[in-house]
């Protein structure tokens, strides 16, 4: 993540003029990104295409992205550093690792600016499903997240005995592949598509985990 890449707050008056221009421009790269993809597929769209279309040099874009990849698949990183930003700030009340994390991602997922964010979101993993690049670049983004994430949960929080650490790699895991469980059910679903009906999946997905953790696999009858 670039350091611009950070997520994109509703322009708000009481911003500086220099940083509300900068939200407007990212914002813009994003939406002109989306919708040229989504016209003509991610490999049908050039960098210098998408700079023409909004407007910005390529030095402009490189300020906010590392790549095509980056700027379509912005609207979830931004999520996913908003979570960064929840654990630097959640309180070490003693929770169970996981609820901690699932509570810090529903945070997050509040914080997404409202208007359009989940459209953006629909439109990048609709577009991740037919684009192979866009899989390895949100791998990757996983595991640099992961490492972030478990970096502020040993400065920030007690993890007793020896295996705390992994411990909170394995729920941090967890929470990752609730993420996309969730996300791919809410994508696919024919309506409600909104932040509050994706909050709703990540919990009623999460207490699924207890059962799954348990289940066995018997013989086909």
């Amino acid at each position: 993540m670039t350091a611009e890449s950070s997520p994109t707050p509703p322009t708000s008056p009481t911003l500086p003029l220099r940083e509300r221009k900068k939200l407007r421009t990212r914002q813009t790269l994003i939406d002109t990104a989306l919708d040229l993809f989504g016209a003509h597929g991610f490999d049908g769209v050039t960098l210098d295409g998408l700079c023409e279309a909004a407007e910005v040099s390529k030095r402009t874009f490189f300020r906010y992205f590392d790549s095509k990849e980056d700027v379509a698949m912005a609207p979830t990183q931004d999520l996913w550093a908003a979570f960064l930003d929840v654990l630097e700030t959640c309180p070490a009340d003693g929770r169970r690792l996981l609820a901690l994390f699932e509570d810090a991602l529903t945070e997050a997922i509040g914080r997404m600016p409202a208007d359009g964010w989940a459209e953006r979101v629909l439109a990048s993993r609709r577009l991740a499903a037919l684009t192979p690049s866009m899989d390895a670049h949100g791998l990757a983004f996983c595991d640099r997240t992961t490492r972030s994430a478990l970096a502020v949960v040993e400065r920030r929080f007690t993890l007793p005995g020896p295996d705390g650490r992994l411990h909170a790699r394995l729920a941090l895991d967890l929470l990752v592949v609730l993420f996309h469980r969730t996300l791919d059910a809410w994508v696919t679903q024919p309506t409600g598509h909104t932040p509050d009906d994706l909050v709703h999946r990540l919990h009623a997905t999460a207490a699924e985990l207890p059962s799954a953790l348990t289940a066995t696999a018997g013989p086909q009858v």
